[in-house]
C-alpha cells in the first residue's frame, strides 16, 4: 500500500493550446521532488504524449471537455523494495478506451505518430489505465532514483 500526498490538481480544458501549462508546472514540480533533468523530461513527455491521447482520442479532438491531472508525492513499493516516487492521475469523461487495444504501433513502423504509448511507458516506471464511474483514468508512476547512486558506491 502507498503512502500518498496531493501536491498539485490542474483542472482543464481538453484544448491543446493548454499542455504549455500543465508543462510548465510539472517541470517545476519535478524539479522541486529531485528529480534528475533526463527524469524530469521523462516525465514531461509522457504526461505530454498521455494528454494528448486523451484529447484525440477519448473527446475526439473536442477541445471543450473537462480533464484532471492531479500529482502526488508517493511512498510505494517498486521492485523489491520501497522509495518515494511521483504519482499522476490524469482523468476524463470520454469514450471508453479500451486497454487491449492501447499498444501503439511497431517501432520499425517508420512514419509520424502513433509512438505515444511507447513513449509513455518508456518514460514512466509504472503505468495503469482503469474505467469506472464513466471515467478514463490513466495513472502513471516515476520513482526518484537516489538509492541506484548509493548502491553504485
Amino acid at each position: 500500500m502507498s503512502r500518498s500526498s496531493l501536491l498539485l490538481k490542474i483542472e482543464l480544458r481538453s484544448n491543446p493550446e493548454m499542455l504549455c501549462i500543465v508543462r510548465n508546472a510539472l517541470g517545476q514540480l519535478a524539479a522541486m521532488l529531485g528529480f534528475a533533468e533526463t527524469d524530469c523530461n521523462a516525465v514531461l513527455l509522457a504526461v505530454d504524449e498521455a494528454l494528448t491521447n486523451i484529447i484525440r482520442h477519448a473527446y475526439l479532438g473536442d477541445a471543450e471537455q473537462p480533464i484532471e491531472a492531479s500529482f502526488h508525492r508517493i511512498h510505494a513499493p517498486h521492485e523489491g523494495e520501497s522509495g518515494d516516487a511521483l504519482e499522476i492521475v490524469l482523468e476524463d469523461r470520454g469514450v471508453t478506451v479500451n486497454p487491449e487495444k492501447m499498444c501503439g504501433r511497431a517501432l520499425e513502423d517508420v512514419r509520424p505518430g502513433g509512438l505515444g504509448l511507447h513513449f509513455i511507458r518508456e518514460s514512466m516506471d509504472t503505468v495503469e489505465f482503469s474505467r469506472g464511474n464513466g471515467r478514463n483514468r490513466r495513472t502513471l508512476r516515476k520513482f526518484l532514483l537516489v538509492h541506484s547512486a548509493e548502491k553504485g558506491s
